[in-house]
């Protein structure tokens, strides 16, 4: 089965808007097993969108297009699937009264042009997903068939999720199972993990019943993709466990995570687990330490809050940091012990540093210290980071929460920068 992906929408032409949604069905349709050898990016234009469709169509058995499915002039993707497939459209009632109906729940009033979304090719059918106001739609050409889906995110994968995929692999006569774990780790880089799973992906390349992946993915770490194909999801089950405990062998010790979970949720459930409470001292970060973890619903259970102490006069004087270079070892661990005693909290934790654009104090941009104030040890690390501003700072943060975990875990950061007094 090959299938290819078609995006509309001028603003995504224009950089206006981040194509999020072609690696999200890309992952989607490996995960799937479905073939999909090209992604293409479109304007609202009829005549190119139909001469698109129309070429995919020559091509793979089945093509996705998101987008241009709204109540507005320029959302002609309706228009353009119905000429593809030599139909007229013809209002759905029910979806059109689906559409009243989500208007009139919100007391909003609604403009006869959000009804051109009830207009359906003849013979194509309604994704039962209807997530915003635009349906999805299934439409047949020949043995062939194009998937039109919104392109809003959140609608987009509830309607690949919940039907288009299974859909494909229904129309591919797929019986297997495929079923996927992600290791989510941090601490080591892409080409460190390859380098220690070269014998075990050379030893999966001649077995052939599972394949690991790598993908980067910034502040949140690198994913390392376990995925396993079988003739049941009883037998997926059991070769995924055994080969996710066979990487966890290799490189676990870098592993925070695994699937949806993240530094912080992770974090907060070995602090929920120890009864510990936890407050945060910033300085380089300036509060994203906090952010990250207030995003975690059920926070508050744990987190007793947070300090931004960016002048250093308040690192003096809110957190008992010695008079003198802010950006040291030192003050990190005092701002640590600072704000856990401040806010009366079991665990304290800092950062410190210098994101750029120039050196401070002395020390080169990207130096970052972290400090961890639990129990009786009040300790710092050192780490060196890469990129700009930004960048620096987000790293920082996960640095930190990842300095954290290791150390409620009982193991030790191991890390030429890292120091204790």
């Amino acid at each position: 089965m090959r299938c290819e992906f078609i995006a509309i929408g001028t603003e995504l032409l224009l950089g206006q808007i981040v194509n999020s949604n072609a690696a999200w069905i890309g992952e989607q349709l490996a995960l799937a097993g479905i073939d999909c050898h090209y992604h293409i990016t479109i304007g609202d234009n009829r005549q190119r969108m139909h001469d698109t469709i129309r070429g995919a169509l020559g091509r793979a058995d089945a093509v996705i297009v998101s987008g241009g499915l709204g109540p507005t002039q320029d959302d002609i993707t309706r228009e353009v699937i119905a000429d593809v497939m030599g139909v007229a459209l013809v209002r759905d009632e029910e979806i059109a009264g689906r559409i009243r109906h989500r208007f009139e729940s919100r007391g909003r009033f609604m403009s006869e042009n959000n009804l051109r979304q009830a207009d359906i090719p003849v013979g194509a059918s309604a994704i039962p997903q209807m997530p915003g106001t635009a349906p999805g739609l299934i439409c047949p050409v020949g043995d062939k068939v194009i998937y039109a889906v919104p392109g809003v995110p959140f609608e987009m994968r509830m309607m690949l999720s919940e039907s288009v995929l299974a859909d494909l692999q229904r129309r591919a006569g797929m019986t297997a199972v495929i079923r996927s774990r992600v290791l989510r780790t941090w601490g080591q880089t892409e080409s460190g993990l390859d380098e220690m799973l070269t014998e075990r992906m050379a030893h999966l390349d001649q077995a052939g019943h599972a394949t690991i992946a790598f993908q980067a993915s910034g502040i949140e770490g690198l994913k390392v993709r376990i995925t396993v194909k079988e003739r049941t999801g009883d037998e997926a089950a059991r070769v995924l466990a055994a080969e996710e405990e066979a990487v966890r062998a290799i490189i676990g010790r870098y592993v925070f995570g695994t699937d949806d979970e993240t530094m912080e949720s992770v974090v907060l459930d070995l602090l929920r687990e120890r009864g510990l409470t936890l407050a945060v001292a910033e300085s380089v970060t300036g509060g994203m330490v906090a952010a990250r973890l207030t995003s975690v619903p059920g926070a508050s259970d744990v987190l007793r809050g947070g300090v931004v102490s960016y002048a250093s006069e308040v690192k003096f004087d809110l957190l008992g940091v010695p008079e003198g270079p802010v950006v040291t070892p030192d003050a990190a661990r005092a701002m640590a012990e600072g704000v856990r005693r401040q806010l009366g909290a079991d665990v304290g934790i800092s950062t410190t540093g210098v994101a750029g654009p120039t050196e401070q104090e002395g020390q080169q941009v990207g130096t970052v210290h972290l400090g961890l104030a639990l129990g009786g040890r009040i300790e710092f690390q050192t780490t060196h980071l890469p990129g700009d501003r930004t960048r620096v700072r987000e790293y920082g943060v996960i640095s930190l929460l990842n300095f954290l975990r290791l150390r409620l875990l009982g193991q030790d950061p191991r890390t030429p920068f890292a120091g204790r007094r």
